[in-house]
């Protein structure tokens, strides 16, 4: 077909501009170049891509000579790689994956909260893990980091009492604090790849993503995301685009 590279990028294109009006609330006539600059606070996606959406929507109107309601008229027809790289951001814009997409298997290392601390500092030692979910029978009651775990230690240190009695004997629900627990964030299962990037991007002192069923402190993790995960993140995102919807 003469333009079927056309009509791919058409498609790709008005999909994406129905998406932007979804998320900005637009009327139907907005421009998109305009749309794009305002969602651009709005959508971690439309910001990494605003460039590139800029200019689509310039080719868009460089490739179609008139539209009608049942028709559009082509006059030029776009190199394969454009129309690669729209469907890559109409995917990612409309259909982003979901972070337990991204993450499919992680060991999350917890404890019990009625533990001493030097069950967790065992489980610290053993996992590397840096942070622990404490579950009471069943249930999420919070997180142990292990920075707060040694700063509290330090803090009795200087205070001259009995460390190995504060491990031994202190129950790993005595420690946990909502100060702590400010510096994870809940999110549900169905939580994108993007909602998580905006939550690091909105908290900088942000530890961790704790993906439950539905967000909600007492249900059981399913998965913990850090910073460290970003690269298996990225690396899953780049081919995205070859999979399925």
């Amino acid at each position: 077909m003469e333009y079927a590279n056309a009509e791919k990028f058409l498609k790709s294109y008005n999909r994406i501009e129905s998406q932007l009006k979804i998320l900005y609330g637009g009327r139907a006539t907005q421009n998109f170049t305009d749309l794009v600059k305002r969602c651009t606070d709005l959508n971690m996606t439309v910001r990494r891509y605003e460039n590139e959406l800029i200019d689509y929507g310039k080719l868009r109107n460089a490739i179609v000579h008139h539209a009608t309601d049942s028709d559009e008229v082509f006059i030029a027809n776009p190199c394969d790689n454009v129309v690669e790289n729209i469907a890559f951001i109409e995917k990612q814009l409309c259909h982003p994956p979901r972070i337990v997409e991204a993450i499919k298997v992680k060991k999350i290392a917890s404890v019990f909260a009625d533990k001493p601390l030097i069950a967790a500092v065992k489980e610290f030692a053993e996992t590397w893990q840096k942070s622990l979910v404490v579950y009471d029978h069943g249930k999420m009651v919070g997180v142990l980091n292990s920075y707060g775990l040694y700063a509290e230690i330090a803090a009795r240190a200087e205070k001259g009492e009995d460390l190995n009695d504060f491990l031994m004997k202190t129950p790993c629900r005595d420690v946990l604090g909502a100060e702590m627990m400010a510096r994870y964030k809940l999110v549900a299962e169905d939580a994108t790849v993007f909602d998580v990037f905006k939550a690091f991007e909105e908290q900088k002192n942000l530890l961790a993503v704790i993906v439950t069923e539905h967000g909600e402190m007492g249900e059981r993790a399913e998965t913990i995301v850090t910073p460290a995960d970003f690269p298996r993140i990225n690396r899953y995102l780049e081919v995205y685009n070859v999979k399925p919807f």
